[in-house]
């Protein structure tokens, strides 16, 4: 009896077995097959482009040899990144005078900075276009971690105007002339991460009406690694005057990175005025002083003041948007609430910002200034609104970028 019944059960299994179905219909089953390969063809593009990619990066520029003077180089060879210039005519490499950038190298000899930036430039003199190529930092030194270093190239374009006679700022330089300059163009180069000798190859370009404008043009490139918070760290800045370079061909440049510092911008007229017993901040906007190459007819200017009390960070505050000018006025002021008393610690950071009503971007930062008072010391502003308390003191403050 246990013999037929299992053999009764057995046959019953391969009887259901045999009627076992997918609940699909073939058209379902083949709409997967054909998925299935083209997920796998794309992920065999995808390997393949890898690969290309890899073995068409460019070969890496190897340093040059010790010179006598190494504040600027040039290279005897063409970088594979300069070989892919479009619509330029052959590169002339030429003696560039090497004293060029010493004048503005000697503030920083205090802080020694490791590395260099290799970039080019060019002036196509018949569609009046100045390029900038960043080409790559080599030799750049940094105690962090190599992996955490996210390094990009800020570019900027100064403007020197001519030298023009007060207002003058309490800084320092009474009764000298002021050479202001102010920003043409501002770029950016992309981020790479994890290297000290990051490879860009970034080119950016902008109009100038003749080769003459050459002649006020600073160029400014600061390496900076990247921050989330936009509180890069600036780690060396090379600066080249263009008035004394000859780039009507593309010309390959090395320059030692050095201590970045900030360029004088302008001027802003602040009156300060301490009221203890309410325990108030009266900060007055009075006039903005400022260099412009062009004067565009819907510019305009407005100030942005923040204040740090006692660690204690109150909300900011701005003036009204002004038509900007060589002296633009302002007369506003803006009063802010101390959190606690005594003052110990007090900062003051003053924005400038210039909007165009017919662009699309909102605002452009033109400079920026910081009047100070901690414990141990404090600016020579907040000194004299201390021994004038409840009485308005005005000085003239320098505007840096």
């Amino acid at each position: 009896m246990m013999l037929l019944s299992s053999s009764y059960f057995s046959g019953r299994l391969l009887s259901s077995a045999g009627v076992l179905r997918f609940p699909f219909s073939a058209a379902v089953k083949y709409s997967i097959l054909s998925l299935s390969v083209a997920l796998l063809l794309i992920a065999l593009g995808i390997l393949a482009w890898q690969a290309f990619r890899c073995f068409r990066r460019p070969a890496p520029i190897h340093p040059l040899p010790e010179a006598v003077n190494r504040d600027l180089l040039h290279t005897d060879d063409v970088s594979e990144i300069t070989r892919q210039y479009k619509g330029m005519p052959t590169i002339k490499v030429e003696d560039v005078d090497t004293d060029i950038l010493k004048s503005t190298e000697q503030r920083g000899e205090d802080k020694k900075f490791d590395g260099w930036l290799h970039y080019s430039l060019y002036y196509d003199d018949q569609q009046h276009h100045l390029v900038v190529t960043v080409l790559e930092v080599e030799g750049l030194h940094q105690e962090r971690q190599t992996c955490s270093l996210q390094l990009f190239v800020q570019v900027k374009l100064l403007w020197t105007g001519p030298e023009m006679e007060g207002p003058y700022i309490d800084e320092g330089g009474k009764g000298k002339p002021l050479t202001l300059c102010t920003v043409l163009q501002d770029w950016r180069t992309r981020i790479v991460k994890g290297t000290c000798n990051p490879l860009f190859g970034d080119q950016f370009s902008c109009i100038l009406h003749n080769e003459k404008e050459l002649e006020h043009i600073d160029l400014r490139m600061e390496v900076r690694d990247f921050d989330k918070f936009s509180r890069h760290t600036a780690l060396g800045e090379v600066r080249t005057p263009l008035r004394r370079l000859n780039i009507s061909y593309p010309l390959e440049l090395k320059g030692k990175l050095n201590t970045p510092r900030k360029d004088l911008v302008g001027e802003v007229l602040l009156s300060l005025k301490f009221l203890p017993t309410s325990q108030r901040i009266e900060v007055g906007v009075l006039k903005v002083r400022t260099v412009h190459k062009e004067l565009h007819l819907d510019a305009a200017l407005y100030v942005r003041i923040s204040v740090q009390c006692n660690q204690c960070k109150l909300k900011y505050q701005k003036t009204s948007a002004v038509l900007r000018g060589t002296m633009t006025v302002f007369n506003e002021v803006l009063v802010f609430s101390l959190p606690e008393l005594p003052l110990q610690e007090c900062k003051i950071l003053v924005n400038v910002f210039e909007t165009h009503s017919s662009r699309k971007s909102s605002k452009n930062l033109i400079g920026q200034l910081t009047v100070n008072k901690d414990k141990n010391s404090e600016n020579e502003h907040w000194a004299l609104i201390l021994r004038s308390i409840r009485q308005p003191i005005a000085r003239w403050h320098s505007l840096l970028i």
